[in-house]
């Protein structure tokens, strides 16, 4: 056990036994699960999805310039420097004390082309030059529920220009039936960016327990990859909500604003 600047964590080989795997716990909740070995194998669903998206967003092994907001073991940054190799990348994170722990029990590659930042996500989103990333990744949480100064339009809209053109915003969001919270993202989003889809677990959209709901967002309209997405997430046990879906999904919830989070 450790105690770090928002909260108490612990780093513990995989409950399985699995070579390399080790998982990152934060006050007693799972945060992010590496595998040293293999840094493709990702445990958790969410993450899995976020995956499917990387794959598709670009030709494969092509390298992204990408921005990863919230750092927990760089779980996603270690799979993206595995399949795409070459790719520049910045995570941020707030809480310099879990950035120590990570780096003395799960450190990166030296050449990963992963750059560590810690300071606070929407400052450096807003400080940062237009166009300089291809993607990218807000999962920015403080005690289990995610950072109000990127859930909000304003923030989105700062995302939005960081981008390149093409650019592709992705948002990770813990939730539970009947995503209340998930819904006025993805009308959040839509604020900014003209294609937008929901993926999830089918488990999580048909009510019965609490997950993580993934929203993307891409500059140019009709640029996601659908028909892709949704035949991963079809084999995946995953479902994909854009174009008439989403609308439905989405219907009556309001964007959130700064100072306004739930």
């Amino acid at each position: 056990m450790r105690e770090i600047e928002f909260g108490v964590a612990n780093v513990a080989a995989c409950p399985l036994g699995r070579p390399g795997g080790w998982v990152l716990w934060i006050d007693g909740v799972a945060q992010s699960y590496v595998d040293l070995v293999d840094p493709t194998h990702l445990e958790f669903p969410y993450m899995r999805r976020v995956a499917a998206v990387f794959d598709t967003v670009a030709p494969a092994g092509r390298p992204l310039r990408v921005l990863h907001l919230g750092g927990g073991a760089y779980t996603l940054p270690r799979y993206l420097a595995a399949t795409r190799p070459g790719s520049e990348q910045t995570v941020v994170e707030r809480d310099a004390k879990l950035v120590a722990l990570i780096d003395e029990l799960l450190p990166l590659p030296d050449d990963s082309g992963i750059e560590i930042r810690i300071d606070d996500a929407r400052a450096v989103v807003e400080e940062t030059p237009p166009g300089t990333f291809d993607l990218v990744m807000a999962d920015a949480y403080q005690a289990g529920v995610i950072e109000s100064s990127t859930a909000t339009t304003e923030f989105v809209a700062a995302a939005y220009e960081v981008l390149a053109p093409g650019g592709t915003y992705l948002v990770n969001v813990t939730d539970l039936p009947p995503l209340a919270f998930s819904r006025r993202q993805v009308a959040t989003v839509r604020t900014a960016f003209a294609d937008v889809c929901l993926l999830t677990e089918l488990s999580l959209v048909n009510g019965k327990r609490h997950g993580n709901t993934v929203i993307v967002g891409r500059k140019p309209p009709g640029k996601l990859p659908v028909a892709r997405l949704t035949q991963l997430m079809r084999t995946s046990g995953g479902a994909i909500s854009h174009g008439a879906l989403l609308d439905e999904f989405a219907q009556g919830a309001k964007p959130l604003v700064d100072g306004a989070i739930r």
